[in-house]
């Protein structure tokens, strides 16, 4: 209850307080005003460290990036166009020794393999069938003769007796006759005998031409000839120089009238002739040239190609005939044809694209029509010139219009040895 009155008593004094009384007491204070330039100045240092906070914490501007590409400048050379094929290795000449007489095979007088000289004995056939031939033609002949001799004995007589009435015109017909019979008798026997010999020489086989001769097709002792033994005896080839044959399409021969490039055919309007490089068998380049002699004037209508040949120097007999080979021909020379890097081409639906630098090192991205591609280049027909400098590595970030640094392609080649001491 006690408690009750203090509450009560408290609440009724602070009733009685007045409002004036408050304000006096705290004019009366201690508590001092600040002055209205006191408000400005504190104004200020809030503004500026507001300001400060702001510059502080605002976004930095992103400088653009500006790529580094190197350039190369667009050059012009002659650029020869090739055209592969395959082809197969035949030799220049090539002969089969064949016995032309039939009888049994007597001697084999070379090495198989080695070379053999043009008129060389190879092989000996059994002569004395063809011996006896001879003699007997000889008899023939010593005997037209003698019977040639006695009809002209004749005559020489009895001409003066018919000069002098003394024998007919019958007898003189008659020895005329016997005469004239009697000397063609000695031209068919001497024909004979020539025949005897010349069959008779066949039973010595000798080498048409020079060059390596092949294994022995018989065996010594067996039945050789035309009818029926074995006729083949031996292969020559002579291989000091090849000819390599080879086919090209029929749009290759039509193409080939507007090229700098003559194949087959010497004339004033082609500059250059159309040579060819082949491989041997372990896939090397071999080191020689051959010229195209030969070109087919007609197309093959079952395949729609043309035959084509040419003459390879073959020294140290490394091309063997029969082989087949890889043929590389010249088919064209561009001359000054504009040419870029393989690698600075864009290749969409659209086309192919290179990336023209311009003087204020802004691209541009071109589009170009392409040729033939020979050696990592490519033929440029149209869009380019000779001068102009191309991105030849980092355009795949680059677009159209983009600002660049460009580099020369040399001064990122790396320093030698020599440069580096």
């Amino acid at each position: 209850m006690n408690e009750k009155k203090d509450k009560t008593i408290n609440l009724q004094k602070l009733k009685d307080i007045k409002f004036s009384d408050l304000v006096n007491r705290y004019n009366n204070s201690t508590h001092i005003r600040p002055k209205p330039w006191q408000w400005i100045l504190l104004l200020l240092a809030v503004a500026a460290v507001t300001l400060w906070i702001i510059f502080i914490l605002r976004p930095k501007e992103i400088e653009p990036d500006i790529p580094v590409v190197t350039i190369q400048p667009v050059e012009t050379e002659d650029v020869n166009i090739y055209g592969e094929y395959v082809g197969r290795v035949r030799a220049q000449q090539f002969v089969e020794i064949r016995a032309r007489v039939e009888g049994y095979l007597e001697q084999m007088l070379f090495d198989e393999g080695t070379y053999v000289e043009r008129g060389q004995t190879l092989f000996i056939i059994d002569p004395k069938l063809y011996r006896a031939q001879v003699e007997s033609a000889k008899a023939r002949l010593n005997k037209a003769k003698a019977q040639a001799h006695k009809a002209e004995r004749d005559l020489n007589r009895i001409r003066p007796l018919y000069e002098q009435n003394a024998a007919s015109q019958l007898d003189l017909d008659n020895a005329i006759a016997q005469y004239e019979s009697s000397m063609a008798d000695v031209t068919v026997s001497e024909t004979d005998l020539t025949q005897a010999q010349m069959i008779l020489g066949y039973t010595t086989v000798k080498s048409p031409i020079s060059g390596y001769i092949s294994e022995r097709n018989v065996d010594i002792g067996t039945l050789v000839g035309p009818s029926g033994g074995k006729s083949l005896l031996a292969t020559v080839v002579k291989t000091d120089s090849v000819q390599i044959d080879f086919s090209m399409t029929s749009l290759d021969y039509l193409r080939s009238k507007a090229r700098n490039v003559s194949i087959g055919q010497k004339d004033s309007i082609h500059t250059r002739d159309a040579y060819v490089t082949v491989t041997l068998a372990d896939g090397s380049e071999y080191p020689y040239r051959g010229i195209v002699d030969f070109a087919d004037p007609q197309i093959d209508p079952k395949t729609g190609t043309f035959s084509v040949r040419a003459e390879m120097p073959n020294k140290n007999h490394e091309l063997l005939p029969g082989q087949f080979t890889r043929v590389k021909m010249l088919l064209d020379v561009k001359e000054n044809a504009v040419v870029v890097p393989s690698k600075a081409l864009e290749i969409e639906k659209g086309g192919a694209y290179v990336y023209v630098v311009k003087p204020d090192s802004v691209v541009e991205r071109r589009f170009v029509e392409i040729g033939p591609e020979v050696d990592n280049k490519t033929v440029i027909e149209r869009g380019l010139s000779k001068g102009e400098n191309i991105v030849v590595e980092g355009f795949h970030k680059l677009s159209h219009g983009m600002k660049v640094e460009p580099l020369s392609g040399a001064a990122l080649k790396p320093e030698s040895e020599d440069e580096k001491e």
